[in-house]
């Protein structure tokens, strides 16, 4: 099971570093989301999350979930969701006035040609 949780980060972190890496505003956006996914999954396994544990203090418990990787989790969900809310404002800003969707504003006629 952690070899197939390190292979699904793995794979969201290069689709995300080769989709950010592109010429266009729209696979630069998805590329920053499969990013913060995989960084959302990273800190999961990294938190080592304990099923039938008491996540409150109880009488009679000795054993408890640690809370940080889901506050973690929940703080990174929130701040990639105004990063890419963000960032999609900020590229349709920059179509509207370069009528370009090039991450470096270049602007191109029909053929691609500069």
């Amino acid at each position: 099971m952690e070899i197939l949780l390190a292979l699904i980060i793995a794979v969201l972190t290069g689709v995300g570093v080769f989709l950010t890496l592109r010429a266009r505003t729209f696979p630069v956006v998805l590329g920053l989301t499969f990013l913060a996914y995989a960084v959302n999954l990273f800190l999961f396994a990294m938190g080592r999350l304990n099923i039938n544990q008491a996540a409150i203090i109880q009488e009679n418990v000795a054993n408890y979930s640690d809370p940080l990787p889901q506050a973690l989790v929940l703080t990174a969900i929130v701040i990639s969701f105004g990063m890419t809310a963000f960032v999609i404002v900020l590229s349709l800003k920059a179509y509207g006035e370069l009528k370009s969707d090039h991450v470096d504003g270049k602007v191109l006629d029909k053929d691609g040609d500069k």
